[in-house]
């Protein structure tokens, strides 16, 4: 089995709609977010999946939430643009675009600073 993991990032405002704090008030955070892959095997050049297309896809996925205001966005308007709740959308988002059929999205990690993350993974 083989892993493999990039990070991009993004910046924007969210609020967290019924939070008792500070979290509550609209506020802003420089994002990173680790995306990592794994593959049973590896293709007919011996790499599991280009990391320039796994980059190029997260920072698809990414670029509407980029400089925005993430609870005016779908799904966030019905959901809390939590970290927990970003990272499932990224990862459900990128599931749908990763196309080769060996490699599948293992996990999405969110971090709204440098010391708190959210990971999203199916089992």
């Amino acid at each position: 089995m083989f892993e493999l993991s990039i990070e991009v990032s993004f910046s924007a405002a969210h609020q967290l709609r019924g939070y008792k704090g500070k979290c509550e008030n609209m506020h802003g955070h420089n994002w990173k977010v680790q995306v990592n892959v794994m593959a049973d095997t590896l293709n007919d050049i011996d790499i599991a999946m280009d990391f320039h297309d796994l980059k190029r896809m997260a920072r698809e996925v990414i670029a509407p939430l980029d400089h925005a205001y993430l609870n005016d966005l779908f799904p966030f308007t019905e959901k809390n643009p939590s970290s927990e709740n970003i990272a499932k959308w990224i990862f459900d988002s990128l599931k749908k675009k990763i196309t080769e059929e060996h490699v599948r999205v293992s996990a999405v990690t969110v971090w709204e600073s440098d010391t708190a993350s959210a990971t999203y993974y199916e089992p």
